[in-house]
């Protein structure tokens, strides 16, 4: 199965069709008057409906376990069609268009092996997905104009050269994934005053993000949080009450990150681990979600 441990939890929604068509009027009127020799057909094709959705895992291979919170049921009966329609919904880290599809499938086919003894000219259309939400997907947002952003990584030892930076390439890799521009990338030492003054350059060049890597632990070199609380003018908690929590469900060390973020003017500054899970993970976290800060700021947005 496909890796989704660095997903998050969101409410995901899909719903499915599948169409029963059936070749004598009659068979029709039989379902409404529910005198189908093996019994009321749409109730048993619905409690059918619900068993494969919750099993749909045990049936699809790459398919993954996951809670159904809510799954929806209902006919409509047109001339000789009997449209089924499965709506479900989780909350989880992926989505759920098969286990909605699987259900229609599995209606459709318990009334076609319900009606079959009485007509043998059944057939099964139209099983398709009709639409479907939830995910990061559904946070993706084209901006009018490209948004840019700076990444700055604080470390002694990598600006000695010393030690090979990982942690600001994957925030790049992050960032350019999402069509933003990352062609600010220095490193510096864990100072703060270099801290403070690269980070103010950067807000007055008007970029959207600033990104600091580096500093926000316990140790005596550890400055970056402080360094960048004397710049923001709008604290955002919630950024890194997320990203904290995101992480906390993957290392228990997650609750010792001192990371903070808020606003310069319109920019956007966060500080990250240095380390490169660390790093890696609260992007996972934050974006693209993050990015509705600048859906807000650009009348031009298109979702």
């Amino acid at each position: 199965m496909i890796d989704i441990t660095h997903k998050t939890n969101t409410l995901r929604i899909a719903s499915a069709q599948a169409i029963v068509k059936v070749s004598k009027q009659e068979t029709i009127e039989a379902v409404n008057n529910k005198t189908v020799p093996k019994g009321d057909v749409l109730e048993m094709a619905k409690t059918a409906g619900l068993f494969a959705v919750k099993k749909t895992a045990e049936m699809i291979p790459d398919c993954h376990p996951m809670p159904i919170e809510q799954t929806n049921v209902s006919f409509k009966v047109k001339g000789k069609e009997i449209c089924i329609e499965v709506q479900v919904k989780t909350i989880y880290k992926t989505g759920v268009e098969v286990e909605a599809m699987h259900g229609a499938s599995v209606i459709a086919l318990t009334i076609y092996d319900m009606l079959k003894p009485i007509d043998k000219g059944i057939e099964i259309i139209n099983i398709k997905l009709l639409n479907k939400n939830g995910g990061k997907s559904d946070y993706n947002i084209h901006f009018k104009n490209q948004l840019t952003a700076a990444i700055i990584v604080c470390s002694d030892s990598i600006h000695a050269g010393e030690k090979e930076d990982k942690a600001g390439k994957i925030i790049a890799d992050k960032l350019n994934s999402l069509t933003i521009n990352t062609d600010r990338f220095i490193v510096i030492p864990d100072d703060e005053e270099q801290i403070r003054e690269n980070v103010i350059k950067f807000c007055n060049e008007a970029l959207n993000i600033v990104i600091i890597t580096g500093g926000t632990g316990l140790s005596p070199r550890d400055n970056t949080p402080q360094a960048i609380a004397t710049l923001i003018d709008k604290e955002i908690p919630g950024i890194m009450e997320a990203a904290r929590s995101y992480g906390q469900t993957r290392t228990p060390y997650a609750m010792l990150s001192r990371g903070i973020a808020g606003m310069r003017k319109n920019t956007l500054i966060l500080t990250l681990p240095g380390s490169t899970n660390g790093a890696k993970e609260t992007m996972d976290a934050l974006f693209p979600a993050i990015l509705h800060i600048f859906r807000v700021q650009d009348a031009g947005y298109k979702h």
